[in-house]
């Protein structure tokens, strides 16, 4: 009896993982059927993807709304173009390992004084110093470049082994930094699985759920929040870090509300009470908003238009009404 129910409870994390591999080598694959520019449209995705899986750690998870992870993201993107200028470094190893402790940093300091609020005054408070960061970047621009920005050229990858010059540099890169940002991906969802099944992450829910219960149960609540906003935001920062030398070029846009937006719509589209929402959202708005970018010139009303459906049809996003209607199809068998 008990080899049958260890056999049962290990099945459903058995398919998951055969799930996630064949998702993974599929990816893996696609570079060789699609042409430059979809390898370079689904690596901004993945980026994407990394970006809103660290956003919904905050939303998703923790039940609160940010409108300013557009700061992590463009100071991960800054934090390139500065180590590329002012040190001279070029590879994509250093950029992540300075990057990084850059980002966690910030994003401690923003979070000590967002988590102290709840709900609307959350959201506003991280949307004003968002945009005090932007203020910055744009009037500095002796430091940031302002409105020019500042350009990033191509990084070496995996320790100066890959370099990309000379001729055909640029589908070289593509093609390499494709399979990099996919590792990168694989690791960050697998990361970010372990934390959200950590008994860390079942703590944030019953936050979510319930924060006056789970302050009775002894949870420090503050707390949980701002290790929350730590770990959102530094993710949200690699994101813009991996993202910079694709654009090679980074702009106080970046650091804007309407790219904290970008971020949420993302969340949005896949569906922020899952796991696999964010991931699937990211590339789905990468291509929307590229193609609808190309189609129309009022490509912000198109995609205001989506936003508003997809509130009133999917309010749990695509991932969610699939699983929705999975669960219709096939509902689970009551046990005796």
């Amino acid at each position: 009896m008990a080899a049958d129910v260890s056999r049962v409870s290990y099945r459903p994390k058995l398919l998951l993982f055969a799930a996630a591999t064949l998702v993974l080598v599929l990816l893996a694959l696609l570079p060789l059927y699609i042409g430059l520019y979809q390898t370079q449209l689904l690596t901004y995705g993945l980026i994407a993807a990394i970006a809103a899986l660290g956003f919904n750690l905050l939303l998703g998870y923790t039940g609160l709304l940010s409108f300013g992870h557009s700061a992590f993201f463009g100071i991960g993107a800054y934090s390139v173009a500065f180590l590329l200028r002012d040190a001279g470094i070029r590879s994509m190893e250093l950029y992540i390992l300075i990057g990084l402790p850059i980002v966690a940093l910030v994003s401690a300091l923003l979070g000590y004084i967002c988590v102290r609020h709840t709900r609307i005054f959350f959201g506003i408070l991280t949307l004003a110093l968002s945009q005090v960061v932007w203020t910055l970047a744009y009037k500095f621009f002796w430091l940031t470049g302002g409105s020019d920005g500042l350009r990033v050229a191509r990084p070496d990858l995996l320790a100066g082994m890959f370099t990309f010059t000379g001729g055909g540099a640029f589908q070289r890169f593509i093609s390499a930094y494709y399979y990099y940002v996919l590792a990168v991906f694989a690791i960050c969802v697998a990361v970010m699985w372990v934390i959200v099944h950590s008994p860390f992450g079942k703590a944030l829910q019953a936050i979510r759920d319930n924060e006056t219960r789970a302050a009775f149960l002894g949870l420090r609540i503050r707390r949980f929040r701002w290790v929350a906003f730590l770990i959102s935001g530094t993710m949200t920062g690699l994101a813009g870090i991996l993202w910079v030398p694709l654009n090679g070029l980074t702009t106080p846009e970046v650091l804007y509300w309407t790219f904290s937006g970008e971020i949420v719509f993302m969340t949005l589209l896949g569906g922020f009470r899952n796991f696999t929402g964010p991931i699937v959202g990211g590339p789905l708005f990468t291509y929307l908003k590229t193609y609808a970018v190309a189609t129309t010139e009022y490509w912000q009303l198109l995609l205001g238009v989506v936003l508003v459906l997809l509130v009133m049809l999917l309010p749990t996003g695509i991932v969610g009404a699939l699983s929705v209607a999975t669960a219709k199809l096939w509902p689970k068998e009551k046990s005796a």
